[in-house]
């Protein structure tokens, strides 16, 4: 995981308070296949305000699954399956390891 996606220009104060109300951290999901290998990646963490949905931020890596995911055997179905579950539930929450 690199970057944090929606952060810039907030001091950790604000960011307290923003988690305070509700906001967590989360990252999504992609997986790519080719016909003997497959691969699930997180992409970056992304601060999700409170209130503030997640799925215009898991669509770009669920397209990838889509589209490339379910190639490869047996492994492709199966990550992609989860990468697909953990998008569209809201990505992985990881609050309590940025912010514990």
């Amino acid at each position: 995981m690199g970057d944090i996606v929606g952060i810039d220009g907030l001091s950790d104060a604000e960011i307290r308070a923003e988690i305070d109300k509700g906001a967590k951290f989360v990252y999504f999901e992609y997986a790519v296949s080719v016909p003997i290998m497959s691969f699930k990646r997180p992409t970056d963490v992304h601060f999700i305000r409170a209130g503030e949905g997640t799925f215009g931020k898991a669509i770009g890596p669920s397209l990838i699954t889509l589209l490339f995911g379910w190639w490869g055997i047996p492994w492709g179905p199966i990550y992609s399956f989860r990468a697909l579950f953990t998008n569209l539930t809201g990505g992985k929450d990881v609050t309590n390891d940025m912010y514990p």
